[in-house]
């Protein structure tokens, strides 16, 4: 019989900090789910926390206690979780690992990580740690921002009585209506796609939304940033100058990155946006409205663990050497 492949987790105190209520509550409703969970991490699993400063915290806790902290559940999953050990100032030493189980999984997309259950905790237990970037926004954490439409429709949705997809749609449509905002954005330590470099870069424009991504999708597998990367150390940002109409009108394109290449396109370091009454998401936590926002990019912040391998014509499934078939 050949000897057991040495696991990442080999040696490592681990927590599994999972979000009951993400994807509609699917953690309780998905008992065979669970119990393969428990039955893998024992009772290190850790699904108690009710609210989002609850998950902060139970995430900061458990970085302070573990090597490992694996986050089970969607973007907002996630995102506590980072800030958690961002919060405990572990972001150096912990390395977070991701279980995606919710209904937006940006950065589990990213990191080309299978929506698998069984595939994702084998990603973990044999991958390979990769250091990536994040987002500071007022010292929140972040994989992906908007400031604009989209942080309206995020806002809307988070006051509305129906969950879900169903509940984001109803939301959305406002942006059939939606004026464009006067905006003044500042782009520092950059440059845009043809190449010309600058050290500062001033737009005022009258904007529909503007995208300031670490991720290329936002949830739903929406292809929202086709050129960001989670670890050139840049943030990616998109200005959506349109019209409403024009945004509806071509929002099956855009929804497949395709309509981007039309529009304004930057990497910096670090952005400022200036209007007033400004509506904002990051990681589709809506933010509470403001006159400005800034935002900056954080290399080589922090250690995930992505796949071993990657099936570049299936880039969320991996590829496993033969023997990894299970525990």
């Amino acid at each position: 019989m050949p000897p057991k492949k040495a696991s990442l987790l080999d040696d490592k105190r681990v927590a599994v900090l999972v979000n009951p209520k993400s994807a509609k509550g699917r953690w309780e409703k998905d008992l065979k789910a669970r119990a393969y969970i428990h039955r893998v991490f024992g009772g290190r699993v850790y699904d108690r926390a009710g609210t989002k400063v609850e998950m902060i915290e139970t995430a900061r806790r458990l970085s302070l206690e573990n090597d490992v902290l694996i986050a089970l559940g969607g973007d907002g999953t996630v995102a506590d979780a980072m800030q958690g050990i961002f919060n405990a100032g572990r972001q150096k030493d912990v390395i977070l690992g991701i279980i995606p189980f919710g209904s937006g999984n940006a950065l589990s997309r990213s990191l080309q990580l299978s929506l698998s259950l069984k595939n994702a905790v084998r990603a973990i237990r044999y991958g390979t740690p990769r250091v990536v970037d994040v987002i500071d926004i007022g010292g929140r954490i972040a994989s992906f921002v908007s400031v604009g439409a989209t942080g309206l429709v995020t806002y809307r949705t988070s006051q509305s009585k129906v969950p879900g997809l169903v509940g984001h749609l109803l939301a959305s449509r406002i942006l059939f209506t939606h004026p464009r905002h006067p905006m003044q954005i500042s782009l520092f330590d950059g440059r845009d796609d043809a190449g010309v470099s600058f050290e500062r870069k001033d737009l005022d424009l009258k904007v529909f939304d503007v995208i300031i991504n670490k991720t290329n999708h936002f949830g739903y597998s929406w292809l929202i940033a086709p050129k960001a990367k989670i670890d050139d150390g840049y943030l990616d940002v998109t200005v959506f100058d349109i019209r409403a109409l024009t945004y509806v009108w071509y929002f099956p394109l855009i929804y497949l990155g395709i309509y981007q290449k039309l529009l304004k396109h930057y990497k910096v370091r670090r952005i400022e946006i200036h209007g007033g009454d400004l509506h904002a998401q990051y990681n589709g936590e809506a933010i509470e409205k403001r006159e400005s926002f800034e935002m900056n990019v954080i290399h080589k912040a922090l250690r995930v663990i992505g796949p071993r391998t990657v099936d570049k014509k299936r880039p969320n499934r991996t590829e496993w050497i033969a023997g990894d078939s299970g525990f």
